[in-house]
């Protein structure tokens, strides 16, 4: 089978799409046809090996897993005689940030890993941009306590994280005010937007308004520079660690010393978010954004573009065509 695989970290570059054999699923997994795969901030953290710390998960020197990918959407065509959930032909969808070696042909994964069947009526790549952004989507809001009538600002709102975590915020009745670019105004507002900041015209942090929380979902401001349109007692949540890890020293003083604090998002685990994001996407509240779709073969162009910061929502690596 063809799979994308890098044997060291670093730039897009060194991703390799070559031959390799093909898994062999155990008693109690099932072997999956991938149809779609993302290459997303996680993927690209996995390949790069920054922050720092994502060496000491995947390995130090050089990464323990080769092939490529934390996500998938595609076709069980292999069981082991232990599995009882899934049966052949059954549509499945998963994420692991740990990696699934997804970016292939083929994968196999226990019958108790991150995954769920894939409703009728939403393709492949639909079912797999729904994942990885709006798992950390998910966090920013369980881990705050959101009211009707509050003010929030999402800084960052046309990413994975951020276009998911506009449609979910918009659940709660409260007034959003979202940052883009000029050519996603219309996106935005028309993914419930109440307000939009174009962040090439106008700095968001030196807004008039006051806001009960802000989310930072690309992880491009601080704590420092939002303090001034947070309200008392506001909230600030980033995506990121910050400048010299900052958010998680924030998140450990602000608490106690009071007044506008830090919260950091440590995501809750996978099997809890995906069944929230599926019961959305059923009830047609969630509907992830999809940008550029690649074939497995320019792999290397869709990390190019996604590590550029410019992707709007999701970008799908299709692997096979629909049946």
């Amino acid at each position: 089978m063809k799979a994308a695989l890098r044997k060291s970290y670093g730039p897009p570059e060194i991703i390799q799409v070559t031959d390799v054999e093909s898994p062999s699923h155990g008693s109690n997994e099932v072997l999956v046809k991938v149809f779609a795969t993302t290459v997303n901030r996680t993927d690209c953290a996995n390949l790069t090996a920054k922050p720092l710390l994502m060496r000491f998960i995947l390995g130090f020197l050089r990464p323990k897993k080769v092939i490529l990918g934390t996500d998938f959407a595609g076709e069980v065509v292999g069981v082991g005689k232990e599995v009882k959930t899934f049966k052949l032909k059954d549509r499945l969808f998963g994420f692991n940030d740990l990696g699934y070696d997804s970016q292939a042909e083929y994968l196999t994964i226990p019958e108790d890993g991150n995954i769920l069947k894939i409703p009728p009526n939403i393709d492949y790549a639909t079912a797999v941009a729904s994942v990885e952004g709006a798992h950390y989507a998910y966090t920013f809001i369980h881990k705050t306590k959101i009211k009707a009538g509050n003010k929030i600002l999402i800084n960052g709102a046309t990413g994975a994280i951020g276009s998911a975590l506009l449609q979910f915020v918009k659940q709660f009745d409260v007034f959003i005010t979202a940052t883009c670019n000029t050519k996603n105004v219309e996106l935005v507002r028309s993914l419930g937007a109440d307000r939009i900041i174009d962040y090439s015209k106008e700095d968001f942090t030196k807004d008039l308004e006051k806001y009960d929380f802000v989310f930072d979902a690309v992880g491009k401001s601080t704590f420092g520079k939002c303090k001034s349109i947070l309200n008392k007692g506001g909230v600030y949540i980033s995506s990121e660690l910050g400048p010299f890890a900052q958010n998680l020293v924030f998140a450990l003083m602000t608490p106690i010393l009071g007044g506008k604090q830090v919260i950091f998002p440590i995501p809750f685990p996978v099997k809890r978010t995906m069944p929230y994001i599926l019961n959305l996407m059923k009830k047609e509240i969630f509907n992830p954004v999809i940008d550029r779709v690649y074939k497995l073969n320019e792999i290397d162009q869709a990390y190019e573009y996604a590590l550029s910061g410019e992707k709007t929502g999701n970008i799908i690596i299709k692997i096979a065509d629909e049946e």
